[in-house]
């Protein structure tokens, strides 16, 4: 099976549009950006409580602790939120109007929680209808391991944030570009 496409700029672009044209589109958007921005799977999205994600006084925490039952593997690991991430998650959240920590952060129409297979195919049919060939659930994953790779972070600290007990598995997540050559050649 091919690997998932990594996200280009257009591509992203592509995507928020088509996002934004559609029902469901805050909570599409926050989806898409936990992928993207937090490099999360798509059982790990569809499995988050409300809980995971708000603090007692309802914002956004700076972190996510996934359990085992959460995460592939049955390890459990922790999430790193950054700014742009929880400003997502925060406005997302302005407009859910029940805020009950057990209930699923994300809810497909029928307020049922999202099963991993479900999402999944939900992103493959977002990609494709926005016009991204070759993208998949696993696309933001990939884009957010690549894209941090690309800025010069190291393979231990990509593979601990992709919850990866190997760097090898992490390396094949990384894409090699025209652009990352030329800045590599630009630091003899």
């Amino acid at each position: 099976m091919a690997q998932a496409k990594s996200l280009t700029p257009t591509d992203i672009e592509r995507v928020l549009r088509y996002i934004d044209s559609n029902k469901n589109a805050i909570r599409n958007r926050a989806m898409f950006h936990m992928s993207l921005l937090g490099g999360l799977r798509a059982k790990e999205i569809a499995m988050l409580l409300i809980g995971d994600v708000l603090n007692t006084d309802g914002t956004v925490k700076q972190e996510i602790r996934l359990s085992a039952q959460q995460t592939k593997g049955r390890h459990g690991r922790t999430i790193y939120l950054s700014q742009k991430l929880r400003d997502e998650l925060a406005y997302y959240l302005k407009f859910k109007s029940v805020l009950f920590p057990d209930r699923p952060l994300f809810a497909t129409r029928s307020k049922a929680q999202f099963t991993p297979n479900t999402l999944a195919q939900h992103f493959w049919w977002m990609y494709r209808n926005a016009g991204v060939s070759g993208a998949s659930s696993h696309s933001g994953r990939r884009s957010f391991i690549t894209t941090l790779a690309s800025k010069g972070v190291g393979v231990r600290v990509l593979a601990s944030l992709a919850g990866h007990r190997s760097i090898a598995v992490t390396q094949a997540y990384i894409d090699v570009n025209d652009d990352m050559k030329r800045q590599a050649v630009e630091l003899m």
